[in-house]
């Protein structure tokens, strides 16, 4: 019973999706007599600028991740990611909109779920090219280790937006492995990659969809998805898939 009641007095929960962490003391002024202390009292209602902008990065961050059905681990470590960001003063010439979704990107890539970062950049209100300057200025002043999207990861859910069938996706799997074990990825778009082995598998399964289709789908131009293609059907032994 007493650790009950001692678990009861504790208050909510420490929380980084809480501007303030959930440290704030409110000042009931109604009993207050001595002047001083009531403007005091005043004084201490009024919202930092260190408080307004971490409300906005949050309500901003919730926004961004309901949107996209994100688990709360990476609002967390998305949040994590921006404090860090605004004590080292990157927010200066930057927008809090596009440095919040370029966070929310990075923590999307570090436990490697299957989102792109156009799917971020849809729902940002800010235009795509601040995301990308805010997001490449927190991979260089953070010093962070950019972690590799694995295209593997992405084809199930073009499969379903696309409305294609098991085996295409079976082909397109299979297309992405023997490339990811014969050819060097490394500095490739993964969505491209992808983009080229389901163009691939449409055409080995005859499937009547245009490269237009999948490019607009999967968010890359046709160019990129033409010499991901063109790769894959130079350097492969396609009898073997």
């Amino acid at each position: 019973m007493l650790e009950k009641n001692q678990r009861e007095t504790t208050g909510a929960p420490i929380s980084s999706l809480l501007p303030d962490m959930g440290f704030t003391t409110v000042i009931d002024n109604k009993n207050i007599i001595n002047p001083d202390l009531k403007r005091a009292a005043k004084w201490d209602t009024r919202i930092s600028w260190q408080k307004r902008n971490l409300l906005i990065a949050t309500t901003e961050l919730k926004r961004i991740c309901t949107n996209l059905n994100l688990p709360d681990y990476i609002k967390l470590e998305a949040m994590h990611l921006y404090r860090r960001a605004f004590e080292k003063k990157l927010l200066k010439g930057r927008s809090i909109n596009g440095m919040i979704a370029a966070c929310i990107y990075f923590a999307i890539r570090m436990v490697k779920l299957p989102r792109t970062l156009q799917e971020v950049i849809d729902e940002a209100s800010v235009e795509a090219k601040e995301v990308r300057r805010c997001y490449s200025a927190l991979i260089r002043e953070l010093e962070l280790k950019v972690p590799n999207t694995d295209p593997i990861a992405l084809v199930p859910k073009f499969i379903v937006e696309m409305g294609l069938d098991a085996e295409v996706e079976k082909i397109t799997l299979r297309l992405l492995k023997a490339f990811k074990s014969n050819l060097n990825t490394s500095g490739k778009d993964p969505k491209g990659i992808v983009a080229g082995a389901l163009y691939l598998a449409c055409k080995i399964k005859d499937k009547k969809v245009t490269q237009n289709q999948i490019a607009k789908t999967i968010g890359v131009t046709e160019v990129t998805l033409r010499s991901r293609y063109k790769e894959l059907t130079k350097k492969l032994n396609l009898k073997n898939i």
